[in-house]
């Protein structure tokens, strides 16, 4: 038995019927809710390992609920349901932070798989390393943290494996379909305004702490690397 709970949030009720089947038969625990309001209190209450989020909820809409499940637990993993078609939709939710999205209608088993790859992405099992650290810039592995200025940062897991990417190479630039493949390890399609979001949302968190001084530096047609002089800043 795997033991990881899931927690399904989706308004209709044979969707969740078959997905609870599924995802018990391949051995994850399975907590559910129909709106974005319950949906909210189970995911308090069960702290869940992974979050399948339906984007059309009454109550809470699903993207109120992501945004506020991200605030209470920052590195949830999130996958995205949805009925939409449009590519619009899709790179939303990516921009948004999700860790993945599937469409309905899907194959229980196929979300099944996707849940797997997710949580193999959050680094269960993953031999404990040591703090990375760049200057002002320091990540913790084992402990999950990014700190900036001795500051606590709230990254998502997404905004985490960007940054552990570049801080282990920290003189290299990034293309973005390299970070594309870093972090999302082929499992979802993306396209760069996704990478470019992760950015956006890393430099407001360090501009919080710090307002003079961008760690990230774009090296324009290109993609990004860490700033050439963030070994000389001090925590």
């Amino acid at each position: 038995m795997r033991g990881e709970t899931i927690l399904l949030v989706d308004d209709e009720q044979h969707i969740v019927d078959v997905v609870e089947y599924v995802l018990k038969e391949h051995g994850f625990t399975v907590k559910s809710a129909l709106d974005g309001d319950n949906g909210l209190r189970v995911f308090r209450s069960t702290n869940p390992d992974l979050v399948l989020l339906d984007l059309n909820l009454p109550g809470m809409g699903g993207i109120d609920l992501f945004h506020e499940m991200r605030r209470l637990r920052p590195a949830a993993p999130i996958i995205m349901l949805t009925s939409r078609t449009d590519e619009t939709d899709r790179v939303l939710g990516l921009e948004l932070g999700a860790d993945d999205y599937v469409t309905k209608p899907f194959s229980p088993r196929e979300l099944a798989a996707r849940v797997r790859a997710v949580l193999r992405r959050t680094g269960n099992g993953k031999t404990p390393e040591d703090t990375l650290r760049v200057g002002a810039v320091a990540l913790d592995p084992t402990a999950f943290t990014l700190l900036y200025h001795g500051e606590p940062i709230p990254a998502s897991r997404l905004e985490y494996r960007l940054m552990e990417c570049l801080l282990r190479n920290p003189a290299r630039v990034f293309p973005r379909a390299h970070l594309i493949d870093a972090i999302y390890d082929g499992e979802a399609i993306v396209t760069d305004r996704c990478i470019d979001a992760q950015i956006k949302r890393l430099r407001k968190k360090f501009q919080a702490v710090a307002p003079d001084y961008d760690p990230i530096q774009t090296v324009y047609g290109i993609g990004y690397k860490l700033s050439p002089d963030l070994e000389d800043t001090v925590p």
